[in-house]
């Protein structure tokens, strides 16, 4: 499987996804945000940073990249598609995956180690997960999760959630949640399950060097893409 890991003006995780990738013995391009190629990549990650110094509003001005436009076609053709952090925000704002990302409840940048837990029973990502919660770095500004009543629901309902903020023992807690995201929820996918935003970051912990192998579990369970 060949990765592409779309570079915007601002991105400052594209290389850590990159060498984490690699790490894990992929094939993986950069695709510069002016491109209209995706040059075969099967598999799309939009990594974490400040795209366009996150001006008028986080992942806004990102979604009208040139690129972009062959991203979202690569999603309604079924091809697979992740955000990560700024990446997450990306989606939202082109609507493909459902919900916004507001500014954390403590109006504060936060950067630290939290912990998830897996939800999704179904979804590629996480359906192989075991654990009853991963420690993985966040560092955003904006990353509370929000969506109205109705989309929740059929969030629930179709199994869209993949990962809740938790406790270190996998309790979806009040005090668990770092940045007030409606229903502890940290990362989801479409309805059709084959793109996927969350905030926290894998790729930074996925090296035995870090101390913390956790980020590459959860990465792991899209090479299982090969086997669809």
């Amino acid at each position: 499987m060949k990765f592409g890991v779309v570079v915007f003006p601002g991105s400052n995780c594209d290389q850590d996804a990159v060498d984490t990738l690699e790490l894990m013995g992929q094939t993986v391009v950069k695709l510069w945000h002016k491109d209209h190629d995706l040059q075969g990549s099967d598999f799309i990650i939009l990594p974490g940073g400040f795209s366009y110094g996150d001006y008028l509003r986080t992942g806004a001005v990102a979604r009208f990249s040139p690129i972009m436009n062959e991203v979202i076609a690569h999603a309604n053709r079924g091809g697979y598609l992740l955000g990560i952090c700024n990446g997450f925000q990306i989606l939202a704002e082109a609507r493909l995956v459902p919900g916004v990302l507001l500014r954390n409840t403590n109006q504060q940048y936060i950067c630290k180690n939290i912990h998830l837990a897996p939800q999704s029973k179904d979804a590629l990502l996480t359906a192989g997960l075991d654990k009853p919660a991963y420690k993985i770095p966040v560092a955003h500004g904006e990353g509370r999760y929000f969506a109205d009543a109705d989309t929740l629901k059929r969030l629930n309902d179709n199994d869209q959630v993949l990962f809740r903020y938790c406790n270190e023992a996998g309790e979806i807690t009040d005090a668990a949640n770092c940045n007030g995201s409606v229903e502890n929820i940290a990362g989801v996918t479409n309805e059709t399950k084959n793109v996927f935003g969350m905030m926290p970051h894998p790729e930074r912990a996925a090296d035995p060097v870090l101390g913390n192998t956790d980020g590459r579990l959860i990465l792991e369970q899209v090479l299982k893409a090969v086997l669809v």
